[in-house]
């Protein structure tokens, strides 16, 4: 099974055919759930960079080389205005504490994509402030909500604050591998916010609905799934992961009398079970 099935093709152009055998936790799991578990690949190991910041920053330097290169050009006529080196303004950026500049360039409306040079030095000098402590935190969780920029997100997926994070886990560009990341932040509200989003794959949802740390909060949400929630969603997937919630010892009595009714047969098993039906 691919990743773009595990994902119910909802993946984007960031899944790739990768198998990693896991089997499921629980030991009366049926040979066919067995089987699609094991073929299951982690998308956020298949599909992130080794060193996810550093390929990132290193898109966002080639973008700053070729700006550069084209600002040389442009200023060799005599009326051209003089423009100060990405590179330059970018290190700037990156080590000011002057917070009212970086808030000024983290609210400053982006160029319009047409100009190519002028948008990609824009969103470049953005990882710079995302990147800054010194940045406010209204500020960084502004561009976790709003920028669908891989360097700035990544960069902002490592932020001190949660609450950065958090913003970061719940945006709808992210890309899979790095919402999956945030599947296993430190942070219960990060990880929450992660598996909430539908960028995640079944394999990090399953995960989640496995852990027996998770709340019931999220242990809820994730036993809609392909139900209530995502009704178009992979029949096979989503049972799979309403069944690990039925087993998972923190879902709540409302939960699994929900779940003894499930549309599958192996939900309704295990929920029943954990009722003593």
């Amino acid at each position: 099974m691919t990743d773009e099935t595990m994902n119910g093709g909802t993946m984007g152009d960031d899944a790739t055919s990768t198998t990693n055998d896991q089997p499921v936790a629980d030991a009366q799991t049926d040979a066919q759930n067995a089987t699609n578990v094991a073929n299951m690949g982690d998308a956020t190991d298949a599909t992130m960079p080794a060193d996810a910041d550093a390929a990132a920053h290193a898109a966002a330097t080639e973008a700053a080389d070729a700006i550069d290169t084209n600002d040389t050009d442009e200023s060799d006529g005599a009326d051209a205005p003089h423009i100060e080196p990405l590179t330059a303004t970018y290190e700037q950026l990156r080590h000011s504490t002057d917070a009212a500049e970086l808030h000024e360039f983290a609210r400053r409306p982006l160029p319009d994509r047409g100009e190519q040079a002028a948008f990609s030095r824009a969103t470049a000098l953005l990882e710079a402030v995302a990147g800054n402590p010194h940045t406010p935190e209204e500020d960084r969780v502004f561009l976790a909500s709003t920028m669908p920029f891989p360097n700035v997100l990544v960069k902002l997926s490592e932020d001190a604050s949660p609450t950065v994070r958090e913003a970061v886990a719940a945006n709808a560009d992210d890309k899979n591998w790095l919402v999956g990341r945030l599947t296993k932040d430190d942070v219960p509200a990060v990880r929450d916010k992660a598996l909430h989003n539908k960028r995640t794959s079944w394999k990090m949802r399953l995960e989640g609905a496995q852990d027996p740390d998770m709340d019931v909060e999220t242990l809820d949400f994730l036993s809609r799934l392909g139900a209530e929630l995502e009704p178009d969603a992979n029949v096979v997937l989503s049972s799979m992961v309403r069944r690990a919630v039925a087993l998972n010892p923190n879902a709540s009595q409302e939960i699994l009398e929900r779940l003894s009714a499930d549309s599958s047969d192996e939900v309704v098993h295990a929920a029943r079970r954990r009722l003593g039906q």
